[in-house]
């Protein structure tokens, strides 16, 4: 009986809260009920920059960004009050955040940048 090759794809792992950060994961507010926050990234050479983070279920419901002047990329959203993790996908490549001071570890060995919004 011959055996059937099978092959497996390697791809980049998805951040993924843990399970107290899944429990505290919303979604952003789509009109209202929340605080405008406004996210900026430089990036002049890039062709797509993606805001992600726990309140967009990470690579679930990305954000996409809109490129300006100089290269800044920016886009607002609307929060509830809350502590929200987050972190920028700039032409497929995971990025921190550099105007971000406060960060934790993730479970891939790199950090997430912290946001509160009250």
């Amino acid at each position: 009986m011959a055996r059937k090759k099978t092959t497996t794809r390697k791809t980049a792992p998805v951040p993924t809260p843990a399970p107290a950060e899944a429990a505290a994961a919303k979604p952003a507010a789509p009109g209202g009920g929340g605080v405008p926050q406004t996210f900026r990234f430089t990036a002049p050479d890039a062709m797509s920059v993606l805001l992600v983070g726990d309140f967009t279920h990470w690579q679930n419901a990305p954000i996409p960004m809109h490129k300006g002047p100089g290269g800044v990329w920016e886009v607002t959203v609307t929060l509830p009050p809350g502590i929200y993790h987050y972190r920028f996908l700039v032409d497929g490549e995971w990025r921190d955040d550099p105007e971000c001071t406060l960060r934790v570890p993730n479970p891939f060995g790199s950090q997430n940048n912290v946001r509160f919004v009250s």
